[in-house]
C-alpha cells in the first residue's frame, strides 16, 4: 500500500545515499604541461639548472581543499637529481588549477650519470621520476577532514627542447582519522 510517509522515507534514503556516494573522497589528478629552463648556474666543475615545472592539478571533490607547503623530489636513473618547491595553498571544489613550481637540478649528480645522459640526449628521450607527499584538510561543514596525497610521476622529456613526450602520474589519497 502506497503512503506519503513511505514515499518521503524512500526519497530521504535515496538523497542520503546519493550524498554519501558523491561525497566519497576522490584522488586528485596531476598532469605536467611543460618544463622551462629558467637559468644555468656555474657550480664548478658543473652547471646547476633552475627550471619551472608547469603542472595542472584537478580537485574532483565536492569540497575545497587546503594544503601545506612541501618539496617534490626529482629522480634521474634512480638517483635524487633535485627538487621542486610547492607553496601552501588551496583549491576550490571540482576545479582545475595551474601551478608553476620552481625546481633546482644538481649538475654534479647529473654528471655522475654522464654516459646515460649523453645517450638520452642522442635519443632525445630522458626519463625523470618524481615523488611528493602533500598534506592538507578538506572542510565539510565545521569539521576539517585531514588527508595525505602521495603522487608518483614518470615523465619522459626531450632533453634538448625540454618538451614533455609522455607521462604517467599516480595519486593515492588517504583520509586521516586523527
Amino acid at each position: 500500500m502506497w503512503s506519503w510517509t513511505s514515499a518521503l522515507v524512500g526519497a530521504a534514503s535515496a538523497t542520503a545515499a546519493a550524498a554519501i556516494i558523491s561525497a566519497k573522497p576522490r584522488d586528485p589528478t596531476f598532469h605536467v604541461i611543460s618544463i622551462t629552463l629558467n637559468s644555468l648556474k656555474l657550480n664548478f666543475p658543473v652547471l646547476d639548472a633552475e627550471l619551472i615545472l608547469t603542472i595542472h592539478i584537478t580537485n574532483p571533490n565536492i569540497v575545497p581543499i587546503h594544503y601545506s607547503s612541501t618539496e617534490m623530489s626529482i629522480f634521474y636513473d634512480g638517483s635524487l637529481l633535485g627538487s621542486a618547491h610547492i607553496d601552501a595553498g588551496s583549491q576550490p571544489a571540482k576545479s582545475g588549477r595551474i601551478l608553476r613550481l620552481p625546481a633546482r637540478l644538481n649538475g654534479l649528480e647529473l654528471a655522475h650519470h654522464a654516459a646515460k645522459f649523453f645517450a638520452d640526449v642522442r635519443q632525445r628521450e630522458m626519463v625523470l621520476d618524481a615523488a611528493v607527499d602533500i598534506q592538507g584538510a578538506a572542510k565539510v561543514l565545521w569539521w576539517d577532514h585531514k588527508f595525505k596525497v602521495h603522487v608518483d610521476s614518470h615523465v619522459v622529456v626531450d632533453p634538448v627542447f625540454l618538451d614533455v613526450i609522455d607521462q604517467e602520474n599516480k595519486a593515492e589519497m588517504e583520509v586521516l582519522l586523527v
